[in-house]
């Protein structure tokens, strides 16, 4: 596997659905599909999130890793950044987007103390805006491109598309595999 980390096990608790992939190119009918994985991400999220406990919120879901309170509101804090993204990338040429420090923000209060209620209710309206943005463009706004400075290249808005499904439903394994390692009920 690509940027294995030498152990396997820790590989698959940091990718329980595998690293992304970028294809080299995406069909209409792969977008269709990308754009319905990623309406169902807060959805999913929400399942693999139901009932937990207080303190079930506060264990990591790996050795290292976040808690399964600062999933959910990297989640919402990265695909509000993406939603931005796109909009750039749509309105402006090429625009360099601002990076940001997940893993310093996924430390700031909020983020590991925040009841979760509040990063789903943001998730669900900013996935049916973003999808509703997503389902109206035509195929020359798949290839615009926004440039990423921190990974020193473009990104088309086919291949975002496809990264941010993926990343909602990294995520969401993230919570469910915990969920199930742990035996919670669900």
């Amino acid at each position: 596997m690509a940027h294995a980390t030498g152990d396997p096990a820790l590989e698959a608790l940091r990718f329980p659905v595998g690293r992304f992939e970028a294809q080299p190119s995406y069909t209409e009918q792969d977008l269709r599909e990308l754009i319905d994985r990623l309406a169902l991400g807060p959805r999913r999220l929400a399942t693999a999130v139901r009932g937990l406990s207080g303190v079930q919120l506060e264990t990591p879901y790996r050795p290292g890793g976040w808690t399964a309170r600062q999933v959910v509101h990297h989640v919402a804090d990265s695909h509000m950044n993406a939603f931005a993204r796109f909009r750039l990338a749509l309105t402006e040429e090429r625009p360099t987007i601002k990076p940001y420090d997940e893993a310093r923000w996924g430390e700031l209060a909020d983020s590991k103390t925040a009841p979760i209620e509040l990063s789903m209710a943001l998730l669900e309206p900013l996935h049916e805006r973003w999808v509703r943005l997503l389902r109206s463009l035509k195929a020359a706004d798949w290839k615009r491109e926004y440039f990423h400075p921190e990974h020193g290249r473009t990104f088309t808005l086919a291949e975002a598309l496809a990264q941010y499904a993926w990343h909602g439903e990294h995520h969401t394994a993230h919570v469910s595999s915990l969920r199930a390692r742990a035996g919670w009920k669900t």
